[in-house]
Formats: structure tokens, C-alpha cells, sequence
């Protein structure tokens, strides 16, 4: 089949770790059980860090043309508006303080766009049935469309195949959660009588119900969600009916809501798996790996499903090519991949608390607690440090900007307390949007744009004529880049003596994570031994 890596699943976290593979020079095979592409709008937020991170893939300028730019959130209640939030993380430094908006539909379009220039295209129809690991392949059996059986091997699978995943059953590993709450959504687009900003999410609450509204590509289109109203016959007109009545008397404003394009009911999960990849011998590299909703399904209060699954794939998929190149033992390969599990499990389990708390707001059923919103947002509002600690920590959470790795088998620990600059686990972009117009951070962010390690050197003028020091043979071997000016100060790569011995350092992983950092080329040496171990 390939010697390479077989995708089965080619929803977005699929598309993404097909495409992050290809772009390393990975074969890549990648199948999927439906007749084609997806029609229908699906999740539609992107928050921050996802935004980084299609910045760091080459993906930032194809995305952000078909996006809708959103600003927060507003909420509201009885036709009054009670506050709104921004979406400017000022607690976690990026470039893109905002929420964009697109539906999946398209998202998957643009990702496949990319693939193809590759020369990568998925098989649609060709459906996993089995698959059976030993230390040296995986052993699979599709069914195409036709009927036709196909058996063969590969030397990796990843499991993009969604909470129905055939992957995770065949390895024996189970979400563990609940399901709660029924909500119904639909696509349709509103008219108001009185202006509505196209820029961020509506809560709103009417008659002791909850209702939302979030902007989707196209001037008039809007997701449409309620929590109490679910019961869907097919009547499309009866969906937009009850919308525009709830809509109405919660915005204060006449609201008209066109025939419905896409309505759907579900049944919130929130479920995650202990362990995202086969549990192989000691020493031997796990051969199979989930990703997505394979490995966590979450409501979709917060949209922090699709966000997750695209930051699975990034992570996994460096590892998987570093394996798969032959550059490492077997055993360093088992570390590296290992590695996954442990830095990615932790994230899915914590979203289910935070998703959790979205889904209690969304969901919100208590009478009585609507008398009293007006004064706690007044309140609020009277009180902007307080307002401005609720503003981060809510739209903060759902930005992804706070997830580190600072336990992970591939942090160096530091513990220089007095250093600035981003920490060991930490991304390393945080940088404003003003900030990194500057000429030094231009070369920093391009190097994040390269497939590899990388290492950032503090320019001073003993070092300037020795970046040699700076380069190992060992693994990983980084590309060497040196830094000056605002950059330096910024990512604490100025030190008080500035001599070749003392030079600050950054090593970042591919994924653009820092994986260690210090001064000089002795400390540099200890911190590859240590990731190489």
C-alpha cells in the first residue's frame, strides 16, 4: 500500500496531518468512507492559536481571504444589550486578537486546495474495516464503494475517522465522559430591522430561554442555536419561525429569519480517550495513532473541537515524520512518539471542564437567574478591572493560546525565574500584531515557518563569527538563526555580558513550541542530550 503513513479520515484534522506529512516529505495516503466531500457548514469557529498555527503551516493568506473576522461577544437579555467582549487577549501575547469564522465546508476545501499542490487527493469510498499492528507495519483491510476488498500494509495509520472511529475500536481504546443536553442548530439568513454587526457571537436570552447566533461566510448568513426548542420534523419553516420570534424579543429588534440551508439536531458529548495511540512494546514505536474526534468529542458551545483536532494533527505530525525518515533508533523513535499521548491527552481532558462550563452558560434554564442579569453585568461594567479579568478568562480559555507542554518527555525545565521571553512548553510567537512588525521579528516568525527545529541565537558581536558553536550533530539537528534588536529583548535572548560563552538561546520545536532555553553552548549541549535521550 504505502510505506509511509494511511490517513483514514479526511475531515479537517485528517487534511491537516496529511498535508503537515507531504509538506515534510512523508508519503501519505489518505482515505475516507464517504462518497465525497462534506456540503454542509458544521463547526465554523477558528480562535487564536489555531490562527498561529495555519500562519506557521504557509496556510494564513488562503484562510484569511474567505474568513469573517470576528471581534468577541455580546450578550443580551429581554431586548437589552447587557455587555460585550472583545477578543484582545492582552494576558497572552499574539498577533491575532480575534475570532475568524468559516465554515468547515470550507475549511476542508482549503485544505484539500493544499494537499493537492503536493499532489496528494483523497480517496473517497474507501472505508477501514480492520487493521491488526505487529513491530514492524500495520495490517489494514478496506472496502471501497464498489465492494472490493483491498488488504495490504503500511507502515503508519492515523486515525482521523471521527467519534464513530473504527480505528479506536479496533485498538481497543474507549471515550470516557457523558452525554447530556439536545440542541438544535441551523444555517439561515437574518434580516434586522435595526443594524447588527456581522462581527461576533450573539448570546441572548428570551423568555427564560437561551438562543445564540455566530457569524458565517456571506453578509446576511448566521449559525443559529437554541438549547430549549429542539423538536425538528423537517418543517424548515417552523425552525425559522420559532428563531425569529425568540430573536426578536431577545435583541429588542425585529429580526427575520429565512428558510433554514442546514438544520441539525444532536446530543452533546463530552467524551475523551486515556491514551491517542496503540500501546506498543517497551522500546518499539507505536504504529497507529488517533487524532480529532477520534480521540475527544466536546460540545460545541466554546468550538473548540475542530480548533483541537487541527493542533492534534500539527503536533503528531512532526513526530510521525521524524520516525518515518529512518533519522532515529527505534527506541528514540518510541520516546519521540510517546511524546504525543502525554502532551496531547491532558489538552482533550481539560476541554471537557472548560466545554463543560460553555455548555452550563449556553444552557442556562434558571428563571430566576435572569432577574438578576442586568445587575451582575452592571456591575461588571462598573468595575473594568473585574470585567476585563472575566473578558480574558472567558474568551482567553477558548483562544488556545494558554496550552504548554512544561512536563512534556521534550521540555527542558528552566529555572531561571527572572528571565522574560517564553518559557520551556510555551509557544514561542507571543508577540503582538505591532510588535512583530518590526524588522527583527520578521526573520523569527519566517524561521517558524520552516518544517524543522530551529534555534535562536542572541546576535552579539563576539558571536557573530562563531554560529558554528551553535550547530549539533546530534538529534535534533536545528537550523541555526540569529536574533537582534526588539526580537532579542523580547524572547530574553539578551544576557548582561555579551560574549560568545554567555549567549542566549531558544530551541524550538517544529510544532513551534520552545523546548529549552539558556545561555551559552555547554547548557545548549545538555538540553539536546536531554530531548535526544
Amino acid at each position: 500500500m504505502t510505506d509511509g503513513v494511511l490517513v483514514a479520515g479526511a475531515g479537517p484534522t485528517g487534511l491537516m496531518t496529511a498535508y503537515e506529512l507531504v509538506r515534510r516529505g512523508v508519503p501519505v495516503r489518505l482515505i475516507d468512507a464517504a462518497d465525497g466531500p462534506a456540503t454542509t457548514s458544521r463547526a465554523a469557529a477558528i480562535h487564536a492559536r489555531t490562527i498561529e498555527v495555519l500562519d506557521q503551516v504557509g496556510l494564513y493568506e488562503a484562510f484569511e481571504a474567505r474568513a469573517v473576522s470576528g471581534r468577541g461577544i455580546a450578550f443580551y437579555a429581554d431586548g437589552a444589550e447587557l455587555a460585550s467582549m472583545d477578543a484582545t487577549f492582552t494576558t497572552q501575547a499574539t498577533r491575532f486578537d480575534q475570532v475568524w469564522f468559516l465554515d468547515q465546508v470550507i475549511t476542508e476545501e482549503l485544505l484539500r486546495e493544499a494537499l493537492a499542490a503536493h499532489g496528494v487527493s483523497v480517496e473517497w469510498g474507501a472505508r477501514l474495516i480492520e487493521l491488526a499492528e505487529n513491530p514492524e507495519a500495520v495490517t489494514v483491510r478496506l472496502r471501497h464503494a464498489d465492494g472490493t476488498l483491498e488488504e495490504g500494509q503500511v507502515a503508519w495509520l492515523v486515525g482521523a475517522d471521527g467519534g464513530h472511529s473504527v480505528v479506536r475500536d479496533q485498538l481497543g481504546v474507549r471515550l470516557t465522559g457523558e452525554s447530556s443536553e439536545t440542541w438544535l442548530i441551523a444555517d439561515a439568513e437574518l434580516d434586522f430591522a435595526e443594524p447588527l454587526e456581522h462581527d461576533r457571537i450573539r448570546w441572548i436570552r428570551a423568555d427564560g430561554k437561551t438562543v445564540m447566533i455566530f457569524p458565517l461566510v456571506g453578509d446576511r448568513r448566521w449559525r443559529l442555536l437554541d438549547t430549549v426548542d429542539v423538536a425538528y420534523d423537517g418543517d424548515l419553516g417552523a425552525v425559522a419561525e420559532r428563531f425569529a420570534g425568540k430573536l426578536s424579543r431577545g435583541l429588542g429588534r425585529e429580526v427575520t429569519v429565512a428558510t433554514p440551508s442546514w438544520v441539525s439536531v444532536f446530543t452533546i458529548q463530552q467524551r475523551a480517550v486515556p491514551v491517542m495511540q496503540s500501546r506498543a512494546g517497551v522500546g518499539r514505536p507505536s504504529r497507529c495513532f488517533l487524532v480529532g474526534d477520534a480521540a475527544h468529542v466536546h460540545s460545541p458551545a466554546s468550538g473548540q473541537g475542530l480548533n483541537t483536532g487541527l493542533q492534534d494533527a500539527v503536533n503528531l505530525a512532526w513526530k510521525l515524520a521524524a520516525a518515518t525518515r529512518g533519522e532515529l533508533s527505534v527506541e528514540r523513535a518510541a520516546a519521540l512518539l510517546d511524546s504525543y499521548s502525554a502532551e496531547r491527552v491532558p489538552v482533550g481532558q481539560a476541554l471537557l471542564s472548560t466545554t463543560q462550563m460553555a455548555t452550563a452558560l449556553v444552557n442556562l434554564r434558571n428563571s430566576t437567574v435572569d432577574q438578576h442579569l442586568p445587575a451582575v453585568f452592571a456591575t461588571l461594567r462598573a468595575l473594568p478591572p473585574l470585567f476585563h479579568a472575566v473578558n480574558q478568562g472567558f474568551l482567553g480559555g477558548m483562544s488556545g493560546l494558554a496550552i504548554a507542554y512544561p512536563t512534556s518527555p521534550l521540555t527542558v525545565h528552566d529555572g531561571d525565574t527572572t528571565r522574560t521571553g517564553p518559557r520551556p512548553g510555551q509557544r514561542l510567537a507571543q508577540v503582538r500584531r505591532a510588535d512583530a512588525r518590526d524588522p527583527s521579528w520578521q526573520p523569527v516568525l519566517a524561521a517558524l515557518r520552516e518544517p524543522g527545529w530551529t534555534l535562536l541565537v542572541a546576535m552579539t558581536e563576539t558571536a557573530a563569527g562563531s554560529l558554528d558553536v551553535w550547530r549539533s550533530k546530534a538529534w535534533p539537528t536545528p537550523a541555526v538563526h540569529p536574533v537582534d534588536g526588539l526580537a532579542a529583548e523580547q524572547l530574553g535572548l539578551r544576557c548582561a555580558q555579551p560574549a560568545a560563552e554567555t549567549t542566549g538561546w531558544l530551541l524550538v520545536r517544529p510544532d513551534g513550541h520552545v523546548a529549552a532555553r539558556g545561555r551559552g553552548s555547554a547548557e545548549l549541549d545538555r538540553a539536546l542530550a536531554r530531548i535526544a535521550r
